[in-house]
């Protein structure tokens, strides 16, 4: 048995396209010094135009490519079985007017939703009963109660999300991000079963 080598490939990259993708782009290599440089600039995948956005290399497929070209070693896979690689597209200019109208439907909607919901909870009766509880006076529009109420609620939001446009005020993942994490992990786990299936299904067809 010759010298054991290390691979553990990588959850998921992103290329450009027509890339051509070798074993370090793709994955991490430990063992002999030697002998690292030359796996890690081993090729391994071309990327072509029916990959289309996404595609997912196989640790099998590795292997049998590292075996082929180094019949000396021994090589161990660990970790992850498979890497996602998205494929970058040629991005487009956004539309000034486009998102102006996004922008501008998101903060309609905003709006309403928070109105709707003062209004199913009887906020401004609340509001009145506590300013006749605190000073004995009734009044319509306690607005030294509503005006700060107004603005602890977008303070709240930012904090809630952690962000100010581009900058952040502490390393904590906001809520937001949490769950743009899970959708990528449930993506993730699609993408590779899709993928799974569909190799199967061409391994049965041959």
């Amino acid at each position: 048995m010759g010298e054991s080598m290390y691979v553990r490939l990588r959850k998921n990259i992103t290329v450009k396209q027509n890339s051509e993708i070798r074993l370090k782009d793709i994955a991490f290599v430990t063992g002999s010094p030697n002998i690292v440089n030359r796996l890690g600039n081993t090729f391994i995948y071309q990327i072509s135009k029916k990959d289309q956005s996404v595609s997912v290399i196989d640790g099998f497929v590795v292997i049998q490519q590292l075996v082929d070209k180094f019949p000396q070693l021994d090589i161990q896979l660990i970790g992850q079985n498979q890497t996602i690689v998205t494929i970058e597209q040629k991005q487009k200019k956004p539309s000034i007017f486009l998102v102006s109208v996004i922008w501008l439907l998101l903060f309609i909607g905003s709006a309403m939703a928070i109105m709707n919901f003062h209004y199913d909870v009887s906020m401004q009766e609340v509001q009145q009963k506590l300013h006749y509880l605190l000073t004995g006076d009734k009044v319509t529009n306690p607005l030294w109660m509503q005006i700060p109420y107004s603005l602890g609620l977008g303070v709240g939001m930012i904090l809630f999300f952690n962000h100010l446009f581009k900058k952040r005020f502490n390393d904590e993942p906001s809520p937001l991000e949490v769950e743009l994490f899970k959708y990528q992990q449930d993506l993730d786990s699609y993408v590779t079963y899709h993928e799974n299936n569909l190799n199967s299904k061409q391994n049965d067809d041959q």
